[in-house]
């Protein structure tokens, strides 16, 4: 039993490390939540109840931000999307800083694109906070080739690129019918079938 026990205030311990190396947020909640939990468990029965305490605590505190950021991830009220010029330095200025990532997800992307004025471009963000950039190419007749969706790491569990095809309507302002996607090994097929695209030939396709 006293083995078992040590098992598991090991592993809490090693949990509640290791969340504090996530840059997603609902992994880092999850891991802190059971690592917490063991933790309580283990400073329970053993009678050390101050941290028996705190781990209650923290597990608490983080079930309430899972079931929060559960509730807000389809929440139209909490990220927004805003059309931006592909030129804006504020814009520009996020896609410079993440450009390694986005490299890794988009390798064809460029964020200085000739002939932008055929490029429609979108910031999502969170409060004040820019959360993700969609780039999509008129390609003519209410067609429009998607250059670029991208969010960052933390983000990424929450998909908020959703909110530019499904409840926006940023697109439709912007002409398009019907948003494609070219496929390439680092697409995230779930993704995409979770927002309403299909495959067709080589491409994603979603009808707006």
């Amino acid at each position: 039993m006293d083995t078992v026990l040590e098992v598991i205030g090991w592993i809490g311990t090693i949990l509640v490390v290791l969340s504090l190396t996530q840059s997603r947020v609902m992994r880092f909640r999850w891991m802190n939540l059971i690592g917490s939990l063991l933790a309580t468990l283990y400073n329970g029965v053993i009678g050390i109840w101050p941290f028996f305490a705190m781990n209650l605590a923290i597990s608490v505190i983080n079930t309430y931000w899972i079931l929060r950021l559960n509730r807000e991830r389809h929440d139209p009220g909490v990220y927004k999307v805003l059309p931006m010029d592909p030129e804006d330095p504020f814009l520009q200025h996020v896609l410079a800083v993440h450009a390694k990532d986005i490299a890794a997800h988009q390798p064809d992307f460029t964020a200085k694109a000739l002939g932008a004025a055929r490029r429609a471009t979108f910031l999502v963000t969170r409060g004040d906070e820019a959360v993700g950039v969609v780039a999509v190419r008129d390609e003519g007749g209410g067609t429009g080739l998607v250059e670029l969706d991208w969010v960052k790491p933390r983000f990424r569990d929450f998909t908020p690129g959703e909110f530019v095809y499904r409840d926006s309507g940023v697109l439709t302002a912007a002409g398009f019918r019907r948003v494609e996607i070219d496929t390439h090994e680092a697409l995230d097929r779930e993704y995409l079938r979770k927002v309403g695209f299909s495959t067709q030939g080589t491409r994603w396709v979603r009808d707006l």
